[in-house]
């Protein structure tokens, strides 16, 4: 495949994301079909070069690949689920954020339906898309992703995680789940020092390039929960690492103290147990059991 490639692409849904996805087609020299439930916004993607159609229906039938970026799980039921005869026989990459069970719901409703399925998680902003830095997580069908691997590389780096359709969902939402975490810390630090005069601008030139660098310990982390010993030499114990001082200084400037009591909790949960010894990365522990 390239620019010049026989290959047909649709796009149904034309939201931030759906636009950014359907550029890059675009640009990329695909001939590419959008349509959108509400009117105007494939104007700019038509001057462009892309045709834009009135059904989804419409849309489907022009292409080998449709790439559907809608609004939810029930929003791709509802759009698709009329057109099963029509995609039958067709790929289908659904990039739209999904549970990992609506995933793999979706893959077995395609399945008896004759479409080809898979899954995506974008791992970008729209912005960011055919840029360095955009990823997108794959799941479902191999076939799809190696047959339409030059088209999914047009949107970022493309990583295939095998033919469980909900593993790319399970990834994406993993990533997710650490990032907005991290920036609950973050705004939590910005909050702790605004009351000093500090402005968070200034906070933020502090914390990127401290936060980044402790990024290196994941690789560690991993070593010690993937071999299960969490009493190795080196590792930061519990007992080191109890957030008294940080819930005191954080109640002391007058602000919530939620975020902390979050992670002291984990890590009071493993003391308790009499593991305070050990390492930090034991709090996995208390992760992978439901709060009572």
């Amino acid at each position: 495949m390239n620019a010049n490639s026989d290959v047909q692409v649709s796009v149904l849904g034309l939201g931030a994301m759906g636009s950014a996805l359907a550029g890059a087609l675009v640009r990329g020299g695909y001939a590419t079909t959008v349509w959108n439930r509400s009117p105007g916004k494939a104007d700019e993607l038509v001057a462009q070069g892309a045709r834009a159609v009135a059904g989804a229906g419409d849309a489907v039938r022009a292409g080998d690949v449709v790439i559907v970026c809608l609004l939810d799980h029930a929003s791709v039921r509802e759009v698709l689920g009329p057109l099963e005869g029509e995609l039958a026989g067709r790929s289908v990459v659904n990039v739209t954020t999904t549970s990992p069970e609506q995933s793999r719901e979706l893959a077995a409703w395609a399945a008896g339906a004759g479409i080809a399925y898979l899954d995506g998680g974008i791992m970008a902003v729209p912005h960011m898309i055919g840029e360095p830095g955009a990823s997108i997580l794959y799941s479902g069908s191999g076939d799809v992703f190696d047959q339409y691997k030059p088209v999914l590389d047009l949107f970022g780096d493309s990583a295939y995680f095998g033919a469980d359709a909900g593993l790319a969902s399970l990834y994406d939402l993993a990533l997710l789940a650490g990032m907005y975490v991290m920036f609950a810390g973050f705004l939590h630090g910005a909050a702790m020092v605004a009351p000093a005069g500090v402005k968070a601008g200034d906070f933020a030139a502090r914390a990127a390039p401290w936060l980044s660098a402790m990024t290196g310990a994941f690789e560690g982390f991993a070593e010690v929960i993937d071999g299960g010993d969490y009493t190795v030499a080196g590792q930061q114990s519990l007992h080191f690492s109890d957030l008294g001082d940080l819930l005191a200084a954080t109640s002391g400037q007058g602000i919530s103290t939620e975020v902390v009591d979050m992670v002291q909790r984990l890590i009071r949960r493993q003391i308790d147990a009499g593991h305070g010894e050990e390492g930090f990365a034991r709090i996995i522990e208390s992760i992978r059991q439901q709060a009572d």
